[in-house]
């Protein structure tokens, strides 16, 4: 990486640059400039104005940013429940993914979420499909469950262009010593 990073929690002034970077590193031909991409998978947005606002709003949920040089590169959903962090929402700009940004923000997620909230476990849905994903998660700790879900079928989640899509459950134990954030 160039510039050092730094991390902070999302204000509801933030909801709006957020909303850009979650539909920019996911959906449209913008995501094609990184990995992580589903365009193939889904249409329409990820997550809306409304969305980001009502999660910045409820208690025990939080989107930690990334920026550097003062600028978001990244950003995260975190969500207590119970001893669990639900996480979601993963993104880094299109452009500066690869350079090891969601590695970053991830450990950071997983050391705030145990500081904050004391959680003993992480855990996120990922599509099925995004086998390489899945693969990057494993590399970090994640473990497959076994435990799926259909994709919602609400068009605010994004628009399915193949059939059967779902989403597998990873979880990881937190019961380590609180990690450096680096």
């Amino acid at each position: 990486m160039g510039s050092p990073i730094d991390f902070c929690k999302g204000l509801i002034s933030d909801a709006g640059d957020i909303v850009k970077l979650v539909n920019s590193a996911y959906r449209g031909e913008s995501s094609k400039a990184g990995w992580t991409t589903e365009a193939d998978l889904l249409g329409g947005q990820r997550t809306d104005i409304n969305e980001v606002s009502r999660l910045i709003e409820k208690p025990d949920s939080v989107f930690l940013l990334c920026l550097e040089e003062k600028k978001l590169v990244a950003s995260m959903h975190l969500e207590r429940w119970g001893e669990m962090a639900k996480f979601g929402m993963l993104a880094v700009r299109p452009a500066l993914q690869g350079r090891g940004i969601a590695k970053r923000l991830l450990l950071e997620a997983e050391s705030w979420s145990q500081s904050a909230w004391q959680s003993r476990k992480a855990g996120m849905t990922v599509l099925t499909l995004r086998d390489e994903l899945i693969a990057y998660y494993e590399r970090r700790g994640y473990g497959r469950t076994g435990r799926f879900e259909d994709f919602p079928k609400d068009p605010r989640f994004g628009i399915p262009k193949v059939s059967g899509l779902r989403l597998e459950w990873l979880e990881k134990a937190l019961n380590s010593a609180i990690s450096a954030h680096s």
